[in-house]
């Protein structure tokens, strides 16, 4: 099944000039979001979380004690780093510091979201938008804890409303997709899927929900020209190498089929779809399975 996107911490907008902003900027992270896969959308510089740029950071906070943006910078950069109980400290001395910082607030939510302190959460998305209810971030983020807990009306109207504030994002089209997906709209869910491709083309995850409505559409074809593009993108993906197994054995290509569930098996070994599309496939891969 399609998984929700997990998006590393953003760089909120930098209010005050200096130095610091110039370094801030350069470790630009992705946008705040949620939960279950590793990867993201849009250009990601894979270092922000390293412990050169958290000590450059911390240079910097020490020359700026009072600026919050500091604090909400390098908070990102712990979070990136899996550090989050210095992140949520930072949150918190940016939002003492300033009370308002909504950046601040959807930033410590998702790193409460990633500790399952979902009530937590839930309050700091709220007050982000009460500060500030045109900050898409917040909606997208919001949206997806809805969206887990199955409040699906909750989550969708929240997407549409990101999506009203900021029709660039391509993690709002993407989890209002999933969302479609789920209710069987896959025609709605495909458009959006292509949406958040178009927005970010690198991204794996938008290819691998569209195949699985191509999927179940019986437009194998599509399907399997989108997996394919899911394993270029992400080799390590045992998800994508099982769909791309998939939409081959509908094409009655079983040969290839059985190597691509083969692989997605030497990836993760107990993901049982790999395992049982192997031995579906096994005849046509040449190989003889034992049970």
């Amino acid at each position: 099944m399609a998984q929700a996107t997990n998006f590393p911490f953003r760089l909120n907008e930098l209010r005050r000039p200096g130095a610091w902003a110039v370094l801030a900027l350069a470790l630009a992270l992705s946008a705040c979001a949620t939960s279950d896969t590793t990867s993201s959308f849009g250009e990601i510089d894979q270092s922000a979380g390293s412990a050169v740029n958290i000590d450059s950071l911390s240079a910097v906070i020490a020359q700026n004690p009072n600026d919050p943006t500091a604090y909400n910078v390098r908070g990102s950069a712990y979070g990136r780093a899996g550090r989050s109980k210095e992140a949520i400290d930072d949150f918190n001395t940016a939002i003492k510091i300033n009370p308002n910082f909504y950046q601040a607030y959807a930033n410590r939510a998702l790193v409460e979201r990633s500790l399952s302190k979902d009530d937590a959460a839930l309050a700091d998305y709220n007050q982000a938008i009460q500060i500030n209810p045109s900050y898409a971030v917040a909606y997208v983020g919001r949206g997806n804890m809805y969206r887990q807990h199955k409040q699906l009306d909750l989550a969708l109207a929240d997407f549409n409303k990101a999506i009203d504030l900021d029709p660039t994002d391509p993690r709002a089209y993407h989890n209002r997709g999933l969302i479609e997906q789920s209710q069987g709209l896959q025609s709605q869910a495909i458009d959006d899927f292509s949406k958040a491709i178009s927005l970010a083309p690198t991204a794996a995850e938008p290819f691998n929900a569209r195949g699985l409505s191509y999927l179940a559409t019986g437009d194998y074809k599509a399907a399997l020209d989108d997996f394919n593009e899911v394993v270029k993108r992400d080799p390590e993906s045992y998800e994508g190498w099982t769909n791309q197994g998939l939409a081959l054995e509908k094409l009655g290509m079983t040969q290839q089929a059985f190597a691509a569930f083969a692989h997605a098996a030497s990836l993760n070994a107990g993901y049982s779809p790999a395992a049982e599309g192997m031995h579906r496939t096994a005849q046509g891969g040449g190989v003889a399975l034992t049970q």
